[in-house]
């Protein structure tokens, strides 16, 4: 808890001379704060030791100045911290905001794939939530509490020590409390936060697929669902908040007690003439502040341990270091030729089996070469090391004859386009998803581009052309204006190199034979990758690699495989083609 607490602070060091400036305040606060009460007390004793008509003012003016003088600094402190605190905690809460959106937007997919979307933006949204709340609560209260109990509480038991040790032992009972709530909620609090990350991705995941729920009339389901993790989630946070509340009536109550006890002791002391009624004021008034700072600092590990696990979840995923990053000299390539070669490539996504065995081909520049296998073969893995979304265990991929891991990342995946099975559009405008492709293409280029991927009709439907609004994921468009606007975009980027990841295997047959036409004018002249699935959409390939468990098991035009009666033979059977391969069955009947 300490480390972690730590580890919040020390993400003000971009402004770390404003953060000791505060800090330096706050001592010298707290150090006001504790001289306050003396002086008063002095007062008080130099009052009940004048004679009436003689200079009391006089003789009482240096006191009475530096009373004033520590009220006044006291209040322009206050304004200091208070206009200064709020903010560095808001301009370093949005820092770092952006320090994670920017950090996850650079790991893997892998990451991005095994974490729900739902719990990242909490992690993001409720971890600088709780890092501004410490932030400023350390510069309001918890360092002057923290230099007013450690420092300035011993110094009590030199001016009076039977007073003092009242005060030490109220300090000593309530961190004795303290630890053993903490102890009995550190636990409890985990889970909570356990439940909070369970419905913030529940709600999400509904959120997102509220057209499913509703055509499968999942509503209700899904509403007692989430009324069940709302249950469990109070049933975890009542029993925190119960101990919790219990500390703080205890706070309260032993405050009452401290106060009696000095009034008492005090009255004992003075009867006895070794104490003033000065300084019986003065304790009681510095027990008023103690009481106060404990009253905060009991606030304050209540909301630290509510606080801790949401901010800890925040380092977890800001700690996570990307599996693939920059070498230190790695080169910038402004553009490549487009020769692709794998050598005796392997990879695994365990440790244990092997997603990729030995996996050698090249693809010289402008060439199409079309993988296909059954699902886990293998397919994905290898063009996802080709743009480095993880690095091969052995083996190279090179591109024009230089180590991809010699290619700074993005300029590598500048060089490389991908038009994915899903779209993966944003909720903007389609000027900014195309733009996506090419940040600086004017409307002429974006028209372009849209007609060359035979979105032309479509975007004569659109009320305002470019600038029209697709919604979230591009909903309101339907599956084939969606994958044609993800083409343009593709088409916009003018790479070298081009990945379709089963492109059109989402859209029916007669929308896919429509796209072919743009499919085919973004892959002309590039070296184009295919993941297909429908084997009738790589006829034309210049080369198809079979994959089987992890390796290329055939190779060959499509002709050339079909004539081959092996495994390729073996897909096609399987799949229902189209009745443009009428003439491909007769070659798999005398092939057979």
């Amino acid at each position: 808890m300490v480390r972690l607490y730590g580890r919040v602070l020390g993400f003000l060091k971009a402004e770390r001379r404003l953060a000791i400036g505060l800090a330096a305040t706050n001592v010298v606060l707290a150090i006001a704060a504790f001289a306050e009460p003396l002086l008063m007390g002095r007062i008080i004793d130099q009052l009940t030791h004048l004679k009436r008509g003689g200079n009391a003012m006089a003789t009482m003016l240096p006191l009475l100045a530096a009373w004033v003088a520590f009220g006044f600094f006291t209040i322009a402190a206050g304004v200091f911290i208070a206009l200064h605190a709020d903010r560095l905690a808001h301009r370093n809460r949005l820092s770092a905001m952006a320090s994670y959106f920017e950090h996850v937007l650079d790991l893997p997919l892998a990451f991005h794939s095994a974490n729900h979307s739902g719990r990242v933006l909490k992690a993001m949204l409720e971890g600088t939530n709780g890092m501004a709340w410490l932030w400023l609560g350390f510069f309001r209260d918890h360092l002057v509490a923290l230099v007013s109990l450690v420092v300035l509480l011993p110094m009590t038991l030199f001016i009076n020590w039977q007073l003092g040790s009242i005060l030490v032992v109220l300090v000593l009972a309530f961190t004795a409390l303290t630890t053993f709530v903490m102890r009995r909620t550190e636990t409890l609090q985990g889970q909570v936060e356990e439940f909070n990350s369970g419905l913030a991705a529940h709600a999400s995941d509904a959120l997102g697929n509220v057209a499913v729920i509703q055509s499968f009339t999942r509503a209700k389901a899904e509403k007692d669902a989430m009324r069940g993790i709302i249950t469990n989630l109070l049933a975890a946070q009542i029993p925190v908040l119960s101990w919790w509340a219990l500390a703080n009536v205890a706070t309260r109550a032993s405050a009452t007690i401290t106060m009696t006890a000095i009034f008492v002791t005090g009255i004992w002391l003075y009867q006895a003439g070794t104490t003033t009624v000065g300084e019986v004021v003065a304790f009681m008034s510095l027990a008023t502040a103690f009481v106060a700072r404990l009253d905060h600092v009991v606030g304050f590990v209540n909301g630290l341990f509510q606080q801790a696990p949401k901010i800890a979840e925040f380092f977890e995923i800001y700690d996570t270091v990307p599996a693939v990053a920059d070498r230190p000299h790695a080169r910038q390539v402004a553009r490549f030729e487009g020769e692709v070669t794998f050598d005796n490539v392997a990879f695994s996504y365990d440790g244990r089996r092997k997603a990729l065995d030995g996996v050698s081909f090249s693809a010289r520049p402008g060439e199409t070469i079309a993988l296909v296998g059954t699902t886990g073969s293998g397919k994905s893995t290898t063009l996802g090391l080709l743009h480095r979304s993880f690095d091969p265990a052995s083996g190279a991929i090179r591109i024009d004859d230089i180590d991809v891991r010699d290619i700074g990342l993005s300029s590598l995946r500048h060089n490389i386009g991908v038009v994915f099975q899903e779209p993966m559009l944003f909720a903007r405008s389609i000027r900014e998803n195309l733009q996506v492709g090419c940040p600086d293409a004017t409307d002429a280029e974006m028209l372009d581009a849209l007609e060359r991927a035979q979105a032309g009709a479509f975007m004569a439907r659109q009320p305002a052309g470019l600038d029209t609004v697709i919604g979230e994921r591009g909903r309101s468009l339907s599956g084939g204006e969606r994958q044609r606007l993800s083409i343009a975009r593709a088409l916009l980027k003018n790479p070298p190199i081009l990945i379709l990841d089963e492109a059109t295997s989402a859209l029916d047959a007669a929308t896919e034979r429509k796209l072919q036409g743009a499919l085919e004018a973004v892959m002309e002249g590039r070296t184009t990758f295919v993941i297909a699935h429908r084997l009738a959409t790589i006829r034309n390939a210049d080369r198809i690699l079979v994959f089987h468990e992890g390796r290329i098991v055939e190779a060959g035009t499509f002709d050339a495989l079909v004539a081959q009666n092996g495994r390729f033979t073996e897909l096609a059977r399987a799949q229902f083609m189209a009745a443009e391969a009428d003439e491909t069955e007769g070659r798999l009947a005398l092939a057979a």
